[in-house]
Order: structure tokens, then sequence, then C-alpha cells
């Protein structure tokens, strides 16, 4: 497939001039008389503000059918451009990039013609400067590039933004980056601070652009609600393979602190806009190839934005349509009569077209059809028509329906339509519809149980038209009555035909896509809390898997998750009080006093029973506590390799009593092991998009696993490849390194395991931490063997270094913090400013000097006097002050442990109960209070007085896990149904 000409990285306008577009016709098949005649007449616009000047076209020349890249240094043009550079656009070029990195003097220029090719490569070849004559054709072609403002100076600007450099600063030194302009309008980030000149690395992995009529750093920042300059930095950042949790710690002020799923709602975005260009790009040139292709239509595919425009304007040109009723009637040649309808609308006269023999001609009646039809069409593609309907709708009351579809009863169970009665008579506007309505509407219409139409007022078509009289396809001159109720008849078909239908598609979309992404986002966020609880250390724990027929499975696992014994009761069949005395001697023998409880079948009475012991004091002298944890995923992850490998030789029903069990001890590194999607804490997840939801789910994997670190020396390989950077190869990799040459004693020695490169050493290295007392007590038994040994500072692979720096094979106290080892020289000089030594980290005395020097100077003195920004001397401050082993899931909620339970039938209305977050969705929260059913608090019970004001929330929404105070609103015992209002966070 062949490619796009190149463009020159300049800024670029709004939309693509008159000679981009015919640059572009040039490069194509010869188009038919049509297609000539649609760059004829455009409508009456406003005159653009400013207009790049006309250059003279080149000759056209035959395509190359393969051309090699040539990069050559040339001699100074002029004072502004310098060593200029000429590459070759790739085939695939394809996905829209920004590129911030300045790379002094380089210029990107359009392809030059094949001679002009030849003779650069027979210079390269030779290696001696450029002729005259060569020079000259340069000069010419550089005449099409906008000089760029400053001489020497100036960033390489984007070739896909227009107002990027109004929101940047200029760049002080080659390697530094700043934004230091307020942003254009307010947003939901501008409580931060802007962000700091940083050092940055080159970016040797640029993407190749595709040039669009639209800025991708004003649409992103416009769907996003973030400024201009943040969303630049991101599109960078992404665009050298940072990870999630990297640029969230690592690099917060490019991001103006910016939390993750915000940082993900815009990658999402990002990905969608540049998805939306490829399909741009292929759908170019596939009309191009068909011979099809115009100056109009070239320009209207640039416009779209979404794929709902781009359908709606290159429908007609597919492959094997039948053509519209417009092609038909250009095809009778009635193109003409429509232009002069609107140009010069005197000189029209229909009757001129009549052809008694020809269909669609026959009549005068046919004629003003065929003109109809053709003025329908330029009126639904034209972009400023369709803005100003578009502005139109969002001020209007739009109403989205659904009612019972008309169906045969045999299709469709009744059990299923009466799942949909809210929604069988059901209207409301969309500015107002809830996201969770908007997936159950859509899951009753692929259901055929539903039929879903979107109402416009009426108001909005006569303004409509009103407005395209009036001003935008006014005719020029005097028209005579016949002859405007042809165009209203155009505008009214327009509008019922062409216009409403792409409008209804695009709400549609939009709604679905919104209700998506926060269904996602809930997901992610149940996920989040339950993967960040608060782990049970240092207990002996029983994990019981309930059943009835074949009984209850019994594990009992160490405080070091070990499996100590495995066991099977049978509570329900006759046999508990038997039973009884062998579980009293478990818990006993291994000095076990809490029991954890699968929520599955049985759940219920296998809770009864152990409370009802527990009441009678059974397990004296014991002072035993049970708790009630999900087992959702349990059984899928006990007949998995994983858990193959982990207990070989074990029974599944077992494995799924331990799981249970290390979910309290660990959660996160229990959870980890199943497939988000299985833990059972989202909502509609099976009507998503199923590639949304698990690169949302697993992000927000690695994000949890990252941030709470794991212990290299100790984690499994499940765990370690959920770190950013990580794979499971390079995982595997690691785990293999450790098996073969013993522990790691710092962090360096990860550049010696196969396949982690320095692009993923950075990524991982601040979440991997270095356990110092247990790597002192391997280095003092291994000190004739840790003596005078190196670690390369390069990854020996393909390209060694010449002249590798060896590191000295020793601890690094610094390992066992957040601290990165980008950040050494700063935390170090930082420990000479506070007078304070490596080996005080963690302990009080150094949290007193920290806080000394902070009294004294403050942070914002202390990072500049460092030559660092404030987001990173807080990192490290951090990293000192915390303990070794710190984890900050014990700021989260610990399981709630119980002595006794509470039955349905004894709920008051008006009881005050507390009790835990089970599950949260769009419609409510689910909250188990101990009855063995789950209230609902219906999300409008949940404000934001009653949120805990000490956790940072990003919206009203609790989590999984988080303990509440409640209060019963009704209780509803056929349907066991219970309403609560939330009355605080505990």
């Amino acid at each position: 497939m062949s490619s796009l000409p190149r463009r020159a990285k300049v800024k670029v306008q709004t939309e693509v001039s008159k000679d981009e577009c015919s640059f572009f016709s040039e490069s194509s098949s010869a188009s038919d008389e049509d297609d000539k005649e649609d760059s004829v007449w455009e409508p009456q616009n406003k005159v653009p503000k400013s207009r790049k000047p006309r250059v003279p076209k080149e000759p056209k020349v035959p395509k190359p059918k393969k051309v090699p890249r040539v990069k050559k240094h040339t001699p100074k043009i002029g004072d502004d451009v310098e060593d200029v550079v000429v590459k070759e656009e790739l085939n695939n070029s394809v996905a829209i990039d920004v590129d911030l990195q300045d790379r002094k003097n380089e210029l990107n220029i359009v392809k030059t013609p094949k001679t002009l090719q030849k003779k650069r490569k027979n210079s390269a070849q030779s290696g001696t400067n450029i002729t005259q004559k060569s020079k000259k054709q340069k000069v010419e072609e550089t005449s099409r590039v906008t000089n760029l403002e400053g001489e020497n100076s100036s960033p390489e600007t984007p070739s896909t933004s227009t107002l990027w450099e109004g929101a940047c600063k200029k760049e002080k030194n080659e390697e530094d980056f700043t934004f230091g302009q307020s942003p254009l309008k307010k947003m939901k980030t501008t409580t931060c601070p802007q962000g700091q000149p940083v050092k940055f690395p080159a970016n040797a992995n640029s993407k190749e652009e595709v040039q669009m009529n639209w800025d991708i750093v004003q649409v992103l920042s416009e769907r996003t609600n973030i400024e201009l300059w943040v969303c630049a930095n991101i599109i960078r950042l992404f665009n050298d393979e940072n990870t999630i949790p990297f640029i969230v710690r690592y690099r917060k002020e490019l991001i103006n602190n910016l939390d993750a799923d915000s940082l993900r709602e815009v990658q999402q975005t990002l990905e969608d806009l540049r998805a939306v260009a490829k399909k741009v790009h292929s759908t170019i040139q596939k009309i191009k190839k068909d011979g099809k292709m115009s100056e109009c239509l070239f320009k209207a595919l640039l416009n779209c934005k979404t794929f709902e425009e781009l359908e709606h304007v290159s429908a007609p040109y597919k492959t094997g349509s039948k053509g519209t009723k417009a092609q038909r009637a250009k095809q009778l040649g009635l193109e003409g009569a429509a232009r002069t309808l609107l140009e010069n609308p005197g000189a029209l006269n229909l009757l001129s077209y009549l052809k008694p023999n020809v269909k669609g001609l026959s009549t005068l009646l046919e004629i003003e059809t065929g003109v109809q039809h053709i003025l329908a069409d330029m009126i639904a593609k034209d972009k400023d028509t369709l803005d100003f309907i578009r502005t139109l709708c969002q001020n209007r009351p739009i109403c989205i329906q659904s009612s019972l579809a008309k169906m045969s009863s045999t299709k469709v169970n009744e059990k299923d339509v009466d799942k949909f009665q809210l929604y069988q008579n059901f209207s409301c506007y969309i500015r107002n519809i809830h996201h969770h309505q908007i997936l159950a509407i859509n899951r009753g219409e692929n259901l055929k149980i539903l039929t879903v139409k979107i109402n416009f007022p009426d108001q909005v078509k006569n303004e409509f038209c009103r407005w395209c009289i009036q001003n935008r396809w006014r005719p020029r001159g005097f028209a005579r009555p016949e002859l405007m109720k042809v165009l209203h008849n155009s505008l009214d078909d327009s509008f019922k035909r062409l216009i409403y239908p792409l409008l209804c598609r695009e709400f549609r979309a939009k709604l679905t896509s919104d209700a998506e992404k926060e269904s996602v986002m809930m997901f992610g966020r149940n996920l989040r809390q339950l993967l960040l609880t608060s782990p049970v250390r240092g207990r002996t724990l029983m994990g019981v898997d309930p059943g009835y027929k074949h009984g209850c499975k019994l594990a009992i696992i160490s405080p070091t998750s070990q499996i100590l014994h495995t066991d099977v009761v049978y509570l329900h069949s006759g046999q508990g009080f038997r039973e009884a005395e062998k579980i009293k001697k478990l818990l006993l023998n291994f000095n076990c006093s809490t029991v954890v409880i699968g929520n599955g079948t049985a759940c219920r009475e296998t809770e009864a029973y152990f409370a009802d012991l527990i009441m009678k004091n059974y397990f004296a002298p014991l002072d035993v506590v049970y708790c009630i944890v999900s087992e959702a995923g349990a059984s899928i992850y006990s007949v998995s390799p994983e858990a193959n490998k982990e207990m070989p030789g074990l029974d599944p029903n077992l494995r799924s009593a331990v799981s249970i069990a290390r979910r309290v001890q660990d959660p996160l590194a229990e959870l980890v092991k199943i497939e988000p999607k299985h833990i059972g804490v989202g909502m509609y997840q099976h009507d998503v998009s199923q590639i949304l939801l698990k690169a949302t789910l697993d992000s927000i994997v690695e994000e949890c696993v990252s941030f709470v670190g794991v212990d290299i020396n100790i984690c499994s390989e499940v765990l370690l490849r959920h770190i950013a950077g990580l794979n499971a190869n390079r995982a595997k990799n690691i785990i293999e390194w450790r098996e073969k040459n013993g522990p790691f004693i710092n962090r360096e020695q990860l550049k010696k395991v196969k396949g982690l490169g320095p692009k993923s050493f950075q990524q991982c290295a601040g979440f991997i931490r270095i356990n110092q007392d247990y790597i002192q007590t391997f280095c003092s038994q291994h000190t004739d063997s840790s003596a005078d040994v190196g670690v390369t500072n390069e990854k020996q692979g393909k390209k060694k270094s010449k002249t590798p720096v060896n590191v000295v094979l020793k601890p690094n106290p610094l390992d066992q913090t957040c601290i990165h080892p980008e950040s050494y020289d700063i935390a170090v000089r930082f420990l000479s400013a506070i007078g304070g030594t490596l080996h005080e980290i963690g302990k009080p005395e150094m949290q007193q000097k920290i806080n000394s020097l902070l009294e004294k100077d403050g942070i914002q003195k202390i990072a500049e006097g460092m030559q660092t920004t404030v987001p990173t001397l807080q990192v490290i401050i951090d990293g000192l002050s915390q303990p070794e082993s710190y984890d900050f899931r014990t700021d989260f909620d610990q399981p709630d442990f119980k002595r006794s339970i509470v039955c349905l039938e004894d709920l008051q209305v008006g009881a005050v109960l507390t009790g835990k977050v089970q599950n949260a969705t769009l419609f409510g929260i689910f909250v188990d209070i101990g009855v063995g059913k789950a209230g609902l608090i219906p999300i409008r019970n949940v404000t934001e007085a009653k949120l805990s004001k000490t956790k940072k929330r990003r919206s009203l929404g609790l989590g999984p896990g988080e303990r509440v105070e409640v209060r019963v609103v009704q209780v509803d015992l056929p349907r066991s149904r219970i309403t609560l209002d939330l009355i605080r966070v505990l």
C-alpha cells in the first residue's frame, strides 16, 4: 500500500489549504468530470483569517516503486534553517504523534521527486557536497515550509498541532522542555502547580504521523478537559513507552499531578483518536485507488474526528455500493443545475434538462427531485453545516425513548422481558440519563426486547432550515419561487434522510462510549479497592470452602502462606457435632484462631455453624473469630496451570480453600493470580468493550502491584510479571537468574538479566525492593565470593558498550525505598544537607532531621538548591522517612472479623448497623451487613457530606472493603431485598 506524501513538521493550519488538497490530488489517479466540478463551487463561508500563500505546483512525476531512505546533511540554506535532514515517510505511517523534543536545526521536508532522490543518493554515496543546482531545488522545496518562530532556539513543532505553541514556553536548552504559560481556560487540574523544566531522554522512537485537519493536542484537551501542555507531555511520555505507574510516581511535574485514572482516560482517548486517523488514512488510500478522490472529499475526510463522521462521509464510496441518490443524479448530469441554483439562479432553466426517453429526466418533477438529492448531499457533508447543527443540539432538549419491541413470544424468554420492565415505556433527556440506564437499554435492544429512538424537538429543524436559507446556503441572486421550493425541499430531505440519522448515531455512540468507560472505571475502582485491602499478617488461618454434598474443604496455612494441613468435613449432613471435634483439634494443634469462610454455596449455613460454636465458647482456650471473604474466581484459579505449578498433587477443591485463606493474608498477592473480570466486582462487564475492559483492569493490577512494591528476592513469578516494565518472559528470566546466581544484592544487578534493557530497567527499578537485613546476612555468609565483583551498567546484548562502567557489587540501602535509581545522586546530596547517613533510613532521627530542614528552608527552596523538582524531592523525602518494609496498604481497612450473626428476619426499619462494602455499581452500593444478603444504598443517598474527608476521592464512590455505618430504610422479605441509607464512612 502506498503511503501519504511526507509533510514537513511545521505549524499546521486548522484546515488544509487548497494547495495541500491539490498536492494530494496530483499524486492520485485522475478523477472524472463530476469530481472536478466538486471543487468549482463552495458555499458561502467566513473568510479565513490567514491563508497559506499559493506556491507553484511541482511537475507531476511517476511514483517510484520503492525509494530507499536517504539521510543527508546539507550546507546552510538560510539563517534559520541549518543541517536539513531528509526523511522518507514509512509505508505504515498512520498514527498521529506530537514530538516535543528539540532536535537542533533539523526539519522534516516533503518527499522529493524521483530525479532529485537519485541525485541525493549519488551525492550521499560520493560523500561530496551537493551541487549548486540541487541546492537551488532544495530552496524551492523549503519554500513550502512555514518559517519557525525563533531562529535556532525554537523547538520542533508537531505537524498536527495548531494551538500547541500558545501553551508552551520556549525551551532553554536542547534537552529541557518547559511549559509555563497559564492554560487557555480553567480546567480540572488548574489547582496543581505548573510543570518545571526537566531533563528528558531524546526520543529515538518517534512515530510517523498522518496529516489531519485537526490538532490532536487540542482535541485531546477538549475531550478530557485537561490543559494543552499536559496533553502534549502525556503524548510524548506514552510515545517513549513509559508506563502509567512510572509516570504517576516519577514524572508528576510533567502531568500536573494527574492521578492514574485520569492518565488512563487520556491514554484511551488518544488511542481512539489515533484509530480514527488510521482509518481515515486507509479510507483515503482505498478511495484514491478507485479513482474517486476529489479535493472536497479529501478535505472532508481529513476533518473527521470520529468513526461516525468517517462512515457518513465515506459510505457512498465503498466498494459494492449501489451509489447514493445524489450520485445517480450526478450521473444524469444534474450537478451543474444544482450548482447554478446556488451561484446564479436567474440563469437556471430546468426545462433544458428534459429528455423524455431518459429515466430521471423525463419530467420536470424528476429533474427537480434529482437536483434536490444533489443539494441534500452537499448540505449533509458540509463541515460548517454539521458544526452548526451539533452546536444547536447541545442547547436543546434531545430525548431518548425506549419501548417494548413488537416480537413473537417464541423468540424471547418471558423472564428476560420482565427484567426490562422499567424500560418498556421509558423516556429521558440525554443530558440527564444515567450510564447504567444506557447499558440496560442497549442490552434490551440487542436481545430484541426493546426498540430505541432519539427525538429532536421541532424547533431544532426549523432553526436549522432558517439558518441554512439565510446564511450558509443562500442563493447568490434572486431565485424564482419554484427554485426556492426546490431548495427548501432539499433542506428538509437532507435533515430527515441524512443529517438526522447521523446525529442519532453520534448521540447513541457517545452515550454508549461514555457509559462503557464509566462502567469500566467503576470496575477498576472496585478492583483497586479490593487489591489494596490491608493484609492480615502474622496469623495462622483456616480457609473454609463451604459445600453441602461434597462437604466443606479446609486448609490451614502458616503466617508465611505455607500449607500446614488440608481436610474435608461434612457439616450439613447430620454429622456436625462429630466434625466439630475434628475442627477443634485442628485449631488447637496449629494454634489457629481465625477462620476465613468463602461466600459461595452453603456460606450462610457454615457461618451459622461456626458462630454457634464460638458463642458456646466451644474452642476454648482459643478466642476464635471468623470473617467472610469473596471466593469469586477461586474455582477457576484452582484448576489453572499456575495453581497446579504452585500446589502440585493437591486436589483442586482443596486449592480453593487455600486461595480463600490467602486472600485475607495477602489479598494483592493472591488476587493477581486470577483474571480480573472473574473477581466479581463489576457491572455489565459482559456488555462493554472487552478490549477496553481487559486493558484497564490489567493496567490497574499493574498500578497496584507497582505502588505496593515487591521484594524481588522472595516474590512469586506471577506477582513479578505485573510490575511496570516487566512481562511474563522478563519475570521468568528474573526468577531463573535468581535461582542460578542467588539473591539480588542491589538494583543494578537487574541489568544483567536477559531481556531487561535500559527502558525496562527504568520503568521497573523504582517498584522493586531489596530487603537490606536479608542481603546483609547473605553478604556476610559469602564475603569471599562477593569481594571485587562488578556488574556492568549496560546490557550485554547486540549493542555492547565499548567502555562499560563497573559498579561494585554491594548492598545499597536506597534499594529498599521507593526512590528511583535515577535520583540516587540527589538523595545522597539531600542526606549530606541534613547531616544524615544511609543507615538512618526509616528511623525516627532521620524524620527529625528532615523536618528541621523543611521548617527552616521549605521544600521549594530546597528543591531549587538541589536542582530538581518538588515532586521528585517529595519522593526522596518519603523514601528516606518510611520504615523498612513499609506497606501503604495498612492505611486501608482490614476484613471485618465477627463472632455472631444476625438474621434477615431480625432487621427492623430504622436500625443502625455497620457493614462492609461488597460491590459498587453505577446505581448503588451493595453492603454486607452480616445477614446473608447484601443491602443496597441507592446512589442518590451517597452524598459528599457523608463521605470521609480523610480519604482522597476522585468521585462520589465507595469501593469494596470500606466499612460504613448505615440505617435500614426498607426490608422486603419476599424478595430478600434490603434498602439502606448511608450515615457515614468509618
